[in-house]
């Protein structure tokens, strides 16, 4: 299993799906998939849905996990052949600089390094502040605009950071520019390749686009669906790091996945409180099962719950999440562990609904 679970993150890692456009993460999931689903169909917005078909009757288990990226795009060409880049998504500027990116642009690929300016000739109080965005660029090596254009880059191109994934030191934990969240892609993969033969309920795997620009995609697809109970699925974040106070982020690394209580982003005015009813469940059925699970409660993020639940008349919604460091940066870290589990969670938890009804 964890062989297989390494080979299939690191081909959702390699694929390209900055926000809104996404369609090469869902070619990989369909490939994925394929076997494992009653049928397959997408909206306009690029959701994708993967749906197994139960009986007749028995509950809709709606799965969604959100295929797009942190990345940039082009804005300006300078005369010098220099890019300019705005970010698609939240960027922490400090995770930006010294970094190779790499312009999806008309005629491939397009790699170069960020800069700015050199820090022997910044001001002091310049010298101690992350450098802006908006002050980087991308170099990519030509000495005119008509050079760079020459490479095929344009304005409006979509830009991602530029490395291979794979796992650290033959350990069992996995580095890639975009964990979060084909992570959860994964995990949703697997519970639909694990789903046994006995499985009631009708399980719509969905894989949504534009979370990273406020959530998009999660609750138009929600709508379509109609499920009984969803589970959004995405990475949380860890506080055992140097520097990070455990008190604050009391999730591990290893340690299994996380049950989503709460969290919220105040900036956006967004976030979930996952009833009771469904935390419960989902806690007896991880203890029955013998599972490690974390509880989670986060603030200063949410995820595809937040779409789902509010979606229609309302939707009964709660979120599994995979430990990760460094989020939102180009090396993002999950461990193979945390991603198997959280796929035997989900499955044991549609088995219970299956047998056992919706939570009440």
């Amino acid at each position: 299993m964890p062989d297989r679970l390494l080979s299939l993150l690191g081909r959702l890692d390699a694929a390209t799906g900055v926000s809104g456009d996404e369609a090469a993460v869902a070619d990989v999931i369909a490939d994925e998939l394929s076997g494992h689903h009653d049928t397959h169909a997408s909206d306009p917005l690029g959701n994708h849905f993967f749906t197994r078909t139960g009986n007749d009757g028995a509950p809709t288990v709606m799965l969604c996990a959100h295929m797009d990226e942190l990345g940039f795009i082009v804005q300006h060409v300078e005369d010098e052949g220099f890019v300019r880049i705005a970010p698609v998504g939240y960027h922490d500027d400090r995770m930006v600089i010294d970094q190779d990116l790499r312009i999806h642009g008309r005629q491939g690929p397009v790699d170069g390094v960020t800069g700015a300016k050199p820090a022997h000739v910044l001001p002091p109080e310049e010298a101690k502040k992350a450098i802006p965005l908006e002050e980087m660029f991308i170099d990519v090596g030509t000495t005119s605009r008509a050079e760079t254009e020459e490479l095929g880059v344009r304005v409006g191109d979509l830009v991602t950071f530029a490395r291979p994934a794979g796992v650290l030191n033959g350990t069992r934990v996995f580095t890639g520019k975009a964990v979060d969240d084909r992570s959860g892609c994964a995990v949703m993969i697997e519970v639909m390749r694990r789903l046994g033969s006995d499985i009631a309920a009708t399980v719509c795997a969905t894989a949504a686009v534009q979370e990273e620009l406020g959530i998009r995609g999660a609750g138009p697809a929600a709508l379509r669906v109609q499920p009984d109970v969803a589970l959004a699925i995405d990475v949380t974040l860890c506080g055992d790091t140097p520097g990070v106070e455990l008190s604050r982020l009391p999730i591990k690394l290893g340690a299994g996945p996380a049950i989503k209580y709460f969290d919220w982003a105040p900036a956006a005015g967004i976030g979930t409180a996952v009833p009771r009813r469904l935390t419960d469940r989902l806690e007896r059925v991880a203890e029955a099962a013998g599972i490690p699970y974390q509880r989670e409660v986060l603030l200063g993020g949410a995820t595809d719950a937040y779409g789902i639940q509010l979606s229609g008349t309302g939707v009964l919604t709660g979120c599994i999440s995979i430990p990760s460091r460094y989020i939102h940066s180009a090396v993002g870290c999950v461990h193979l562990d945390d991603v198997d589990k959280a796929a035997d969670l989900i499955v044991a938890f549609i088995a219970d609904i299956s047998a056992n009804g919706l939570p009440e």
